[in-house]
């Protein structure tokens, strides 16, 4: 496979820093409280739970496993409500920054190490463990608003936006 340049990966992960800011003004529609209401037919129980389970996998994935990094791990606990959350998103991004800066170039590269569920070493490429997390988040994007659905919200389009709707869209801040 073709080796692919950590520019591409960025700009990658800036459209997915657009699509998961709508996930947040998705979120901002319901209470805080709602935001920490457990909800049936959900394995993460709440909508925090879950944006709790997205960024602890990337934490996982790309800082513990991928870069070898010692990291206090978010938890439920750590997070009240959406602003919490962004915060938490922030460092994600700066992890992620790191991840592509250490990689550049490197998308086949494996990195062996233990997995909590495994009892052998596993060997997974750079671009998996990117591929991995930031698919892993857009999966549970869309639980999140199914949860908001579920609350009684219609929530706005989380889709990833087109290029066009990129400036005038984030110029209404």
């Amino acid at each position: 496979m073709e080796r692919m340049s950590v520019k591409l990966f960025k700009d990658q992960y800036a459209w997915i820093r657009m699509t998961r800011e709508n996930t947040f003004r998705c979120c901002e529609l319901v209470q805080d409280e709602e935001y920490r209401q457990e909800l049936n037919g959900f394995g993460w129980a709440s909508i925090r739970d879950l944006h709790v389970h997205v960024a602890e996998c990337y934490q996982n994935w790309l800082a513990v496993f991928g870069l070898k990094e010692a990291m206090t791990i978010v938890t439920p606990e750590d997070v009240e409500n959406v602003n919490d959350m962004r915060r938490v998103f922030s460092t994600i991004d700066s992890l992620v920054a790191r991840f592509l800066e250490e990689f550049d170039g490197q998308n086949e590269t494996h990195i062996c190490g233990k997995v909590p569920w495994q009892k052998e070493e596993e060997s997974l490429s750079v671009l998996w463990l990117y591929t991995h997390t930031t698919t892993h988040e857009f999966h549970h994007k869309g639980q999140i608003v199914s949860m908001i659905r579920q609350l009684g919200y219609t929530p706005i389009d989380t889709d990833l936006l087109i290029p066009d709707d990129v400036e005038t869209y984030f110029s209404k801040k």
